[in-house]
């Protein structure tokens, strides 16, 4: 008899979970399958090509189906077949080459070169993030396609690339939030090969890679998950059905399926970071939840290894737990994403206050968000109508990720409207340098940096005609809280998913190379001055000029400070700042010239006694230093 399936363990340096579930290549055309399926009494492998043969796996404990063929090369096609009837895929299949309802491939983990050997990854701390869609970043919509622009994003500063989901999801146009094979790499993107070249070529370059996975729900097409055993559970639901199963009978296992996911990607694609999708709606009661497990794995890996490997979560709980190491009864995420920043931004420049942005609005909003990562702390939320949130006062600056433009705070708008769209050119450079100036990771979305106008549409390419109906009345009654009455576009239709893809053509237009060369400044200071490279809350100070609709912001390290004036108001204006005492040298002025903006007056070099008075521009931003800039510290930083 084969050795019996790992199981979960209190402390992961007791044991390693191998990463062993479906299809794995033993040498010389033998290949062992493993399969979880607890519903049935006997479970069969086909295999239908190159070499057919059926053979009966072995039951072990918990559930598990086990057996070891020979004559099955990689690229072998096979399903399983429970019961003696019905014909499955593999639910940890790692590639599905005709679709969510074809078989599934046997794919051999090393038959790829990789030559990043040298790469240990970088701390998150020097993350500058772009997120990016796979099928809409070019023409092409391949991995492949990816890593042409992988120099042009590294020469603007960019540090760390973030895909959006990859695993298998129906049809051609996805956002990649319904997947249903969660360790197989989408057919249309390239596949596992495909993914290892864009990771492989980020490292040369000295680009981490994050990809965002989703351990939440299964996407509603193509999830035979239910057939083989309880994955999700009905005792919850989430905004897209059923939860995954993390507390309930036989959750273990589901954990131990959804552990194995993440060293996967960590281990056989060398990603570095892993961006784990609306973890609120994760339902777990456990003593040691699914998280915090998935946490202590994840650390294990990096101490084996010595790679800088990231756990980065998304929650709109406002909720510190999610990065409290785990011994104080927190999920030990490496970081998470912020809203709160973004919404005070948006609201204050765009004045929308529906839906979630009734809560936001305020000059002290922004304050509050650069001050301690959360605005709402334990105030009552009139949106959700009850408290939200507790203090992240306390919470390191390294691990909250903020941003101006998100896919979802794009395409979860009625009509996808990029910032490009609603605010002014000079409210873009403002928004970009409160995010590029703050004490956390930034983030940028994909064409952000040129100001690329094309919508970001949600779009989908299901084939079951209810479900694409269903579809369609979900996102009009998604958007009724923000009272927004007019017609979505269709997700189904293809114009939707092309309108979404970049027009880079536009880069060469004079007002998108100007944005684009500001982002790159921006970054560039970000770098070059520890005073901003070094993230940190408490060497900063921030405040609020009400009247003047100013926000002014001072950081420091050791010897070399900055301090930045945000002017939110819509006209030009005197202010006195508090600037401390000695010899100042402006740094950046949105409203100069250079930057097409309607003239900056303020002086190059000033002298502060304490404080100084400045003309700022509406919507305009100014930046100055009193020590000197080091140098661009490339790809060590």
């Amino acid at each position: 008899m084969e050795e019996q399936p790992p199981v979960l363990v209190d402390h992961p340096a007791q044991a390693q979970i191998p990463v062993s579930l479906g299809a794995t290549c033993l040498g010389e055309e033998r290949c062992r399958f493993l399969v979880w399926a607890p519903k049935s009494a006997g479970v069969e492998i086909l295999v239908l090509q190159p070499h057919p043969q059926r053979a009966t796996m072995q039951k072990q404990e918990r559930g598990y189906f086990e057996a070891v063929l020979k004559n099955v090369p990689p690229g072998s096609l096979y399903r399983y077949i429970l019961d003696g009837g019905k014909e499955r895929p593999d639910p940890a299949s790692r590639f599905q080459p005709e679709g969510v309802h074809g078989p599934s491939q046997v794919v051999s983990s090393n038959d790829f070169q990789w030559t990043d050997i040298r790469w240990k990854g970088m701390p998150l701390d020097r993350y500058i993030l772009y997120e990016l869609h796979t099928g809409t970043f070019t023409p092409d919509g391949t991995f492949d396609a990816i890593i042409p622009h992988l120099d042009e994003l590294k020469a603007l500063g960019i540090t760390a690339i973030e895909v959006m989901p990859v695993a298998q999801f129906p049809g051609d146009r996805n956002w990649g939030y319904d997947g249903v094979y969660p360790y197989a790499v989408q057919n249309t993107y390239g596949g596992p090969d495909g993914l290892k070249r864009l990771a492989n070529a980020c490292h040369e370059r000295g680009l981490a890679i994050v990809l965002d996975v989703v351990y939440n729900h299964f996407g509603p097409e193509g999830n035979y998950t239910g057939d083989f055993g309880p994955y999700v559970t009905d005792q919850y639901r989430t905004p897209w059905g059923q939860a995954i199963n993390f507390d309930g009978p036989h959750s273990d296992e589901v954990a131990r399926f959804f552990i194995e996911n993440a060293l996967y990607w960590l281990t056989e694609f060398h990603i570095d970071a892993l961006r784990l999708d609306a973890i609120h709606s994760i339902m777990d009661r456990n003593a040691r939840p699914f998280l915090a497990m998935l946490s202590l794995q994840v650390q294990e890996l990096r101490r084996q290894t010595g790679r800088d490997v990231y756990l980065i979560a998304e929650s709109d709980l406002n909720d510190v737990r999610v990065v409290r190491p785990c011994e104080t009864g927190g999920y030990g995420m490496n970081a998470q994403w912020s809203d709160d920043l973004h919404h005070a931004l948006h609201a204050l420049l765009t004045g929308e206050r529906s839906g979630y942005y009734q809560d936001f609005g305020k000059l002290h909003d922004v304050v509050k968000a650069l001050q301690e990562g959360f605005v709402y702390s334990g105030e009552y939320s009139t949106y959700r109508r009850r408290r939200h949130g507790n203090s992240s006062r306390r919470i390191p600056a390294r691990q909250f990720v903020v941003f101006g433009q998100n896919h979802d705070q794009i395409g979860n708008r009625m009509k996808a409207e990029r910032l490009s769209r609603l605010i002014s050119f000079e409210g873009l450079k403002l928004v970009t340098g409160v995010v590029m100036l703050s004490p956390y990771i930034p983030l940028l979305f994909m064409g952000e940096e040129y100001g690329e106008e094309a919508p970001f549409n949600f779009f989908t390419s299901h084939g079951d005609a209810s479900l694409i109906e269903a579809v369609r009345k979900g996102r009009r009654d998604e958007f009724a809280a923000f009272g927004w009455q007019s017609e979505p576009p269709d997700p189904q239709a293809k114009e939707t998913f092309f309108s979404s893809k970049l027009r880079r053509e536009v880069r060469s237009e004079r007002r998108h190379q100007v944005l684009t060369d500001f982002y790159r400044e921006l970054i560039r200071l970000r770098k070059a001055l520890h005073s901003l490279s070094f993230l940190s809350k408490e060497m900063m100070e921030v405040r609020a000029l009400e009247r003047e609709k100013v926000i002014f912001l001072r950081r420091w390290h050791e010897d070399e400070e900055i301090f930045a004036a945000f002017s939110f108001g819509k006209s030009k204006i005197s202010c006195v700042l508090p600037a401390p005492l000695g010899q100042w040298r402006k740094l950046l002025d949105s409203s100069e010239a250079r930057w097409l903006g309607e003239g900056g007056e303020s002086p190059q070099q000033i002298e502060s006694a304490g404080s100084v008075s400045l003309e700022l521009c509406p919507d305009s931003l100014i930046l100055y230093g009193n020590g000197k800039q080091s140098e661009d510290p490339g790809d060590s930083r």
